[in-house]
């Protein structure tokens, strides 16, 4: 039985379970479904910094955190760290201060190839009332004292969780990386259908972390994404794999691919910047993703491709996982199950970097909502 499992019986997990269903009652937005919020537009490009920030008027938002951890023993783990922001249909007339207008989700993972499948926690709460805030003014996200804050060219977060702690500092060795035209990014033939996206690869990482309670100073290297939308899916997409890969030459890849409901790809593209700084954005045609090997979980017995073929211009890319277990299990929060792991790419036997993969949609229909477990 995983820790997620177990923990279902918590009074904490209880909570929320029921926040999850005020919030499906409240109107959660999914793939195909009506929202309200302004479109993104190419008319308005992202502009930082003063995009760091939160978006509280788009319906959806997230800032993403993964990357490679070393420990002082020799042990190699991924991690991640993500907070989201949700604004759901609810009537903004009404007076509540208990009225969910905005939520704030965050998920934590460490892929631990020791122990055969991720550590990993959860949380969710209605932003305000000293709970959960997302700053409009800078990255500055927060549910009960889990954080990620930025300051300059540097970011920090603090996880404490029941099995795992991160207490991690990153510092930015490159310029942010705008993913489409100006970070107007596509994610299906329908324009409204797109994001604004931006990532900050190669971040160095130092810090501390815990598994079980047994700490560990850790050095590595990690990858921030930033996106946010009103519309995310169109009414035929039913999820997305995407990678974001640290190159060892100093570039950096993006890639993802938009699944329609026979599980073939509806939409791809990305950004892959060179050493020398140059960017090249990735259309649809330039992008082919081969799943090469399946994994079947043991829990759910969904079946993720974890590992890949995957063409980029003339180029061939093969991902593998760090461990085929990382599943991550969020219906206490998100509603979803869904695959995030740290992967290794190489050109033919030649290892080209680190970074991760994930995989939603595969168990059934995304959701980008809450809804309940």
């Amino acid at each position: 039985m995983s820790a997620m499992l177990r923990a279902m019986s918590r009074p904490r997990c209880a909570r929320l379970a029921a926040l999850a269903g005020l919030v499906a009652l409240a109107g959660g937005v999914g793939a195909g479904e009506s929202s309200r919020g302004p479109p993104v537009s190419a008319g308005h490009p992202i502009e930082l910094p003063a995009d760091y920030g939160s978006h509280p008027e788009f319906r959806t938002e997230w800032w993403y955190v993964t990357g490679w951890l070393h420990t002082a023993a020799g042990d190699t783990l991924g991690f991640q760290i993500t907070f989201f922001r949700v604004r759901p249909n609810v009537d903004d007339g009404n007076p509540s201060s208990f009225t969910p207008r905005q939520l704030l989700i965050a998920h934590c993972a460490i892929a631990d190839p020791k122990r055969g499948r991720l550590w990993q926690d959860q949380r969710i709460r209605r932003a305000g009332m000293g709970l959960a805030e997302a700053q409009t003014d800078d990255t500055n996200v927060s549910i009960d004292g889990w954080t990620l804050v930025r300051h300059d060219d540097r970011y920090a977060a603090h996880i404490e969780a029941e099995d795992l702690t991160l207490d991690l500092q990153f510092l930015a060795t490159q310029p942010p990386m705008l993913n489409g035209p100006a970070g107007v990014s596509r994610k299906g033939p329908a324009p409204q259908a797109a994001s604004y996206y931006y990532s900050v690869p190669h971040l160095t990482v130092t810090g501390r972390i815990s598994r079980n309670r047994a700490p560990d100073e850790v050095h590595g290297e990690a990858w921030l994404d930033h996106e946010w939308s009103s519309e995310y899916l169109d009414a035929q997409a039913v999820g997305w794999d995407w990678i974001g890969i640290n190159l060892d030459d100093g570039g950096a890849l993006m890639a993802f691919r938009i699944r329609g409901p026979q599980g073939g790809t509806r939409w791809a593209g990305g950004s892959w910047r060179g050493p020398d700084g140059r960017l090249e954005a990735l259309q649809p045609d330039d992008l082919a993703f081969v799943p090469s090997r399946t994994w079947r979980s043991p829990r759910t017995a969904i079946e993720y491709p974890v590992a890949w073929r995957i063409r980029v211009g003339t180029r061939e890319l093969q991902l593998q996982p760090l461990l085929d277990d990382q599943e991550n299990d969020t219906r206490l929060s998100t509603g979803a199950i869904y695959w995030e792991g740290a992967v290794s790419a190489y050109e033919g036997q030649r290892l080209l970097g680190h970074g991760y993969l994930e995989l939603t949609g595969y168990g059934e229909r995304l959701r980008l909502a809450p809804t309940p477990p």
